[in-house]
């Protein structure tokens, strides 16, 4: 795909250099297509990928859909091209693509107002795609039953709402009384970046959907029927659904109280045909989600992960339940990993799942019969799991820190397996360096694990600066690509950048995370200082320049570094927690951290001990503070607190905030200056250059 000339005064954009990457300029970097999501026909010859770009204007990234050939013998085609953006595809049984898009209606009147996100339909043989689902709240999800191709959409509804001209009257009054107010009857009232209420998601029923007769006329709107007339602010029916092959069950996952202010999450299954509900699986010492059906529709495999407690952290197993009667066993059980994502083989007998294992997310199968988990793939972060119905293969997506996202064909029992990519957009090219991983053992003996990218050109005479890359979570691993942490990028301008997983890190084993639990200033933090030694004792790094950088709990990290030890250059921290109490008090769950924190004015010890704030006096490195305002998942609170405490103790500090900016920096133009604020003030005090401002802030 074609790319914009990048802006010539970028560092790296002379005439006389022309970079050999595209991660050389971030204009080049952020230009690079982005694929995402993938939708195999029932057929299994169509394979459905979202693909971003940037926008012609180069301010936001736009979604369209294309096709990928299953063989891998054909070149990928672009499928939908809209200024709005595709998303969320799904086929349906006669080929039919379907989509979300707040794209334009073409037979909308003049007054028919911005359009709302909808449910579209591509035909099979091609032509032009149409809207078939509307609702004034827009539609955020749905799912499409694997035989029957019945059709149930996820919206956004008033409080009380009969019909749809209803929910829309309400909200005009709303708009039109100039009110924004939400009144809350329970938590909680926030996820993310977004506010919960009033209105709430509902589950419609849309069936069959009408195609279009031979003459090509638009067949008459969908009724839709409310299958949750009694959901309710602030969670609502929920946003996930999954339709039996039939269509005769919806499987949805509904919260319900757990202690006065807490959640959790069981699994219910509603009659289609009637709207009845019943409870399939509730545990109440567990959440228990990612329900999938067995072709035949009998069974269902649900997630059941274990509520977390003041002494231990969660942990994952597979349950394989009976779709009439709830009765559910273990399909994982004494599996020292934490399956995710299962969706059963084409012939019922075995199941599918996602884990992370020592530093990879891994593709497994478990036989419905009994036995160990096996291990399908090698090297890796697999997702987007395809089954194609006849048995013949598996279809995923692939990344790893050397390779974005890619479509891959797999073999369904075979183990080893690290396929070639199937031809589809989005290729990078070479990249500015080498992938290795670096292992040491802990002073406890445990064995830490790490990704390392180093620059071309790094050797013993001249050794790379090295940065300290801490990933967030803190459940989880670095294991795949990421383009908002991409290391790349910074290998491009010398750098080599260490990825550990330290203690708390998942795919390591249950008491590899225990080791951290509740203590997260111990295990984790000298996990990383042994991952940053055994690194170093590499003659091509310079032990002399070196920084430490992470974001949300690895902002955690990073303050909790700089305030234990002196030994790096520079710190940038990037919505981070500060004060723990705050935080614990302010975000939108509280509930989940306050079971690992304990309540701080009863149990105030981990508080005392592992809150970074309490610490502050320490600090002696410089510090570049990041935060969205959006962010409500670490509230700008702790962004603000932080760069106070820094300020008043005269320790060099920047901060670069984002007024309109969640928990990530989600828009191009934001994400190219949050990269050059993070290297000015790495080449200020690492490389020891003059600080270069960024042009635009």
């Amino acid at each position: 795909m074609s790319q914009p000339e990048p802006p010539t005064d970028e560092p790296g954009a002379t005439a006389e250099h022309q970079p050999a990457t595209p991660f050389e300029r971030l204009a080049d970097f952020m230009a690079i297509p982005r694929v995402g999501g993938l939708a195999l026909s029932a057929d299994g010859t169509r394979l459905a990928v979202s693909v971003q770009t940037l926008d012609p204007e180069r301010k936001k990234w736009q979604s369209a859909l294309w096709e990928v050939d299953p063989a891998g013998q054909r070149a990928p085609r672009r499928l939908t091209r809209s200024a709005p953006g595709e998303s969320a595809p799904a086929f349906a049984p006669d080929g039919t693509l379907l989509f979300v898009s707040a794209r334009p209606d073409p037979a909308a009147g003049p007054d028919a107002g911005d359009p709302k996100p909808a449910l579209w339909a591509l035909p099979p043989g091609g032509g032009e795609a149409r809207p078939v689902v509307t609702r004034p709240g827009g539609v955020s999800g749905f799912a499409v039953a694997a035989d029957s191709g019945d059709v149930v959409v996820v919206s956004s509804t008033s409080p009380g709402a009969a019909d749809a001209e209803d929910d829309e009257a309400r909200r005009k009054a709303r708009r039109d009384a100039g009110v924004s107010a939400i009144l809350h009857d329970s938590y909680p009232v926030r996820y993310w970046d977004a506010d919960l209420g009033p209105a709430a998601p509902h589950l419609f029923w849309a069936g069959a959907l009408p195609a279009e007769d031979a003459a090509g006329e638009t067949p008459a709107p969908v009724e839709l029927r409310d299958l949750t007339p009694d959901a309710a602010p602030p969670i609502g029916a929920g946003e996930s659904v999954t339709l039996s092959p039939d269509g005769t069950l919806a499987l949805r996952h509904e919260q319900v109280p757990d202690g006065p202010a807490g959640r959790r999450t069981r699994l219910v299954a509603v009659d289609t045909a009637t709207g009845e509900s019943r409870v399939l699986v509730d545990d109440p010492l567990a959440d228990v989600y990612s329900g999938a059906f067995s072709p035949d529709g009998t069974s269902v495999v649900c997630v059941r992960e274990s509520l977390t407690t003041y002494a231990e952290p969660p942990d994952y197993t597979l349950l394989l339940v009976e779709a009439a009667t709830g009765s559910a066993r273990e399909l994982t059980g004494g599996f020292d990993r934490w399956p995710s994502a299962p969706q059963f083989a084409a012939d019922g007998t075995a199941v599918y799942f996602l884990a992370d294992d020592d530093g990879r997310h891994a593709l497994f199968r478990v036989e419905v019969g009994g036995g160990a988990p096996v291990r399908l793939t090698t090297d890796g972060a697999y997702s987007d799991l395809q089954v194609a119905r006849d048995g013949s293969a598996l279809y995923a997506l692939r990344s790893a820190y050397d390779e974005p996202p890619v479509p891959v064909r797999l073999d369904p029992v075979a183990t080893g397996q690290h396929p070639d990519p199937l031809p589809a957009p989005g290729a990078v090219g070479p990249l500015p360096g080498t992938l290795t991983e670096v292992r040491t053992t802990a002073a406890d003996g445990a064995e830490v694990q790490s990704w390392l990218v180093l620059p071309e050109g790094a050797s013993a005479e001249d050794p790379a600066p090295l940065l300290l890359w801490i990933h967030g979570g803190p459940l989880m691993s670095w294991n795949s690509w990421s383009w908002r942490w991409c290391p790349w990028v910074l290998a491009a301008r010398g750098y080599a950048v260490l990825l550990p997983n330290p203690a708390l890190s998942q795919g390591f084993g249950q008491d590899f995370v225990r080791r951290g639990w509740g203590e997260w200033g111990g295990a984790p933090y000298t996990d990383l200082m042994a991952a940053v030694d055994a690194a170093l004792e590499r003659p091509d790094l310079d032990a002399d320049r070196t920084a430490a950088m992470g974001g949300s709990f690895g902002g955690y990290m990073a303050n909790w570094v700089a305030t234990q030890t002196d030994r790096f250059r520079a710190i940038v921290t990037h919505a981070s927690l500060w004060d723990l109490d705050s935080f614990v008090g302010t975000t939108d769950a509280a509930y989940y951290w306050e079971r690992e924190w304990g309540d701080p004015l009863a149990t105030p010890k981990r508080y005392e001990q592992n809150s970074p704030h309490r610490f502050a006096d320490a600090i002696r490195t410089p510090m570049l503070v990041i935060h969205g305002d959006k962010d409500y998942r670490v509230p700008i609170g702790e962004g603000l607190r932080l760069w106070y405490d820094l300020q008043k103790r005269g320790v060099p500090s920047r901060f670069l905030y984002f007024p309109d900016e969640n928990h990530w920096v989600l828009t191009p133009g934001n994400a190219t200056v949050w990269y050059e604020t993070v290297i000015a003030f790495l080449a200020e005090h690492v490389l020891g250059e003059e600080w270069r401002r960024p042009e635009l802030v």
